[in-house]
């Protein structure tokens, strides 16, 4: 992702704390989800790319 290109959040903030606050006595910067953000947003990216390769339209659990 580049420097200073803001990304739409797809992430509920409050499931992802809750969730990790769940496996311990964490803290969650607001740095992580917007890292963990970017990360979901690469990995969708990849799978639309693979299902077009494959002549497909649907998203599948085999493209992640």
């Amino acid at each position: 992702m580049a420097k200073g290109k803001s990304v739409d959040i797809l992430l509920v903030k409050s499931k992802v704390r809750e969730y990790i606050k769940g496996l311990g006595e964490y803290n969650v910067s607001s740095d992580f989800i917007e890292r963990l953000n970017v990360e979901v947003v690469g990995l969708i990216k990849d799978a639309a790319k693979r299902t077009k390769m494959n002549n497909r339209k649907t998203l599948s659990s085999k493209d992640v």
